[in-house]
């Protein structure tokens, strides 16, 4: 965490307002259409907007191809301890959970998934933390 430069992911400029307005609005709009069709905005969920929507932005800011494919490949790793949620909450909602008791126990869960995954990976030379 010390590597983090704190003072420039805390800035906030024109460009961050106008980021924020257009991905806030894409969020917006897929949580207006679910209330009209669930299935719709699942499909729209499915989609990797955030990091198609991120990947833009560091384009845009000339971040650079690499570290573009390194979001890239780094997401596909961090999204495969994330799919277990989305089986996992509506069986529990199903057979009478209570929602924010099945969604704390799907957070510790998905939690636990993704350090097993930084753990199995590392073993075959893939750093996700690094």
């Amino acid at each position: 965490m010390d590597k983090i430069p704190w003072d420039k992911v805390l800035a906030f400029g024109p460009k961050d307002a106008v980021k924020l307005l257009i991905t806030a609005a894409i969020i917006l709009i897929v949580t207006k259409i679910q209330l009209f069709n669930d299935r719709i905005s699942a499909l729209l969920i499915a989609l990797p907007f955030t990091s198609i929507v991120a990947m833009v932005w560091m384009q845009a800011e000339k971040q650079g191809p690499e570290r573009i494919a390194n979001h890239s490949s780094g997401t596909f790793w961090f999204v495969l301890p994330t799919l277990p949620m989305f089986l996992i909450l509506p069986w529990m909602l199903r057979h009478g959970w209570g929602f924010w008791a099945a969604l704390g126990v799907n957070c510790l869960l998905t939690a636990g998934f993704f350090w097993l995954t930084v753990f199995i990976l590392k073993r075959f030379g893939i750093d996700l933390l690094g």
